[in-house]
């Protein structure tokens, strides 16, 4: 069964949809499908012994990555046999599910906004509610800003460069694969003692599939920062300085960059400084972040497209 080609007009539709409509509703959202599917292979997980753990988090990526390949490879099939507008619209939809631009944007705003109010309970809560996981109740408004600087930067990457370069290479299969290893990293990929054995094979898969997305959103980032007037220079120093501090082999590379181009010290206290002895952000500098954000999804855009058409 030959593939389908791939066309440019899903990609800049599926834009379109993210800037207007944003997210859709829950239960129509296939990312959170694939968590519901790997939540349910996860009861099964055995209790004891990291072997056992190890093998059936590999398990969980054998069995949800078959279903979701296979499942995309039969819509990008069936879609072909649809009239040209309805495949259109019914491909951009499902590739908009696959990213996210708009909400990430709107997200990083409203903690600004709270910043900007003085409400800094508000902005705590926002922050934890939207962007990260870590404590926020003790953060400084510095922190908070720095925060959510790091979290546009590695978004930035996992939730808009990285859909968008899968589908540029593989269409919706490979997009939506993309969506499940990133789920399950985020579900399965910690370290505590119930899942540190069992998300080994998740979080390393994560590992692989964004070592390139990572590395090009920070070169995007230093096209912006070069664009928009920002700092390139500091940007790249930092950037090539800094990246391996993180614990993720691939965060680093866009939160460094961005720090750079900035020209702000992003702080996670005892697990990295990026851009040690540039000022401390505040929250004007969310939204400097968020212009150089959008640059990222119209330089990522023309990329793909370039790709798809080439």
């Amino acid at each position: 069964m030959i593939a389908p080609p791939i066309s440019i007009f899903p990609l800049l539709l599926a834009i379109g949809m993210d800037l207007v409509i944003g997210e859709p509703p829950n239960r129509f959202h296939p990312v959170v499908w694939m968590g519901q599917l790997i939540a349910a292979l996860r009861r099964w997980a055995p209790s004891q012994g990291r072997i056992n753990a190890f093998l059936y988090g590999g398990l969980i990526m054998l069995i949800s990555a078959a279903l979701v390949m296979g499942l995309g490879a039969l819509l990008q099939q069936l879609l072909a046999t649809l009239p040209w507008l309805l495949s259109l619209l019914l491909e951009a939809l499902i590739l908009k599910t696959c990213f996210s631009l708009r909400s990430l944007a709107r997200a990083a705003r409203q903690v600004q906004h709270a910043l900007l109010q003085q409400n800094l309970p508000q902005a705590r809560h926002l922050l934890s509610w939207h962007l990260v996981s870590r404590d926020t109740t003790v953060l400084s408004p510095s922190q908070i800003s720095a925060a959510t600087i790091e979290s546009v930067a590695e978004n930035a990457s996992d939730s808009l460069v990285a859909p968008l370069f899968y589908y540029a290479i593989g269409g919706l299969p490979c997009a939506l694969l993309y969506r499940l290893i990133n789920t399950a990293d985020a579900m399965l990929g910690y370290r505590d003692f119930e899942r540190e054995w069992l998300g080994k094979i998740p979080a390393r898969l994560d590992d692989l599939v964004n070592l390139i997305p990572a590395r090009l959103t920070a070169w995007l980032i230093l096209i912006m920062a070069f664009l928009y007037r920002q700092g390139i220079q500091e940007g790249w120093r930092v950037w090539r300085r800094d990246a391996k501090q993180t614990a993720s082999p691939n965060a680093g590379h866009p939160m460094s960059a961005m720090a750079g181009a900035l020209g702000v010290e992003l702080v996670k206290i005892g697990h990295y400084r990026l851009g040690n002895g540039l000022k401390p952000p505040v929250q004007a500098d969310i939204a400097r972040s968020i212009v150089i954000l959008y640059g990222i999804a119209i330089l990522t855009l023309i990329l793909c497209s370039s790709y798809i058409v080439l």
